[in-house]
């Protein structure tokens, strides 16, 4: 299993952080498909203000670098379409990262620590 730490940052607009909310919560069937098709088994949002942390796990084969055979739903290019108008990225971001990739440093379930 792999894991994975992101972040980015909602537009500086409360209705847009609104929609943002409201969309997640009613995540279309076919994003979570393609989400669980590419290899994503679980993956959590949190946000604090504008500030959004993703905490990702896929399957060992899931390469995010690597776009799978199989092009995109329609439904899942344009809800990323959409997100990216609530969206921008955090000022840690590189020039070719949307959600800047964060560094593990610490896990409790690593052998040293049990």
């Amino acid at each position: 299993m792999k894991v994975f730490g992101r972040m980015i940052n909602l537009r500086n607009d409360p209705e847009k952080v609104a929609d943002y909310i409201r969309y997640h919560a009613e995540v279309w069937p076919e994003v979570l498909e393609g989400l669980r098709t590419g290899g994503v088994t679980d993956m959590k949002i949190f946000l604090r203000g504008q500030r959004m942390f993703m905490y990702m796990t896929a399957n060992d084969d899931y390469n995010p670098g690597n776009p799978s055979d199989t092009p995109p739903h329609p439904r899942v290019l344009e809800w990323d379409r959409i997100m990216r108008t609530l969206q921008e990225r955090s000022p840690e971001a590189t020039e070719d990262e949307w959600w800047a990739e964060m560094e593990l440093v610490f896990d409790m379930h690593w052998p040293q620590h049990l």
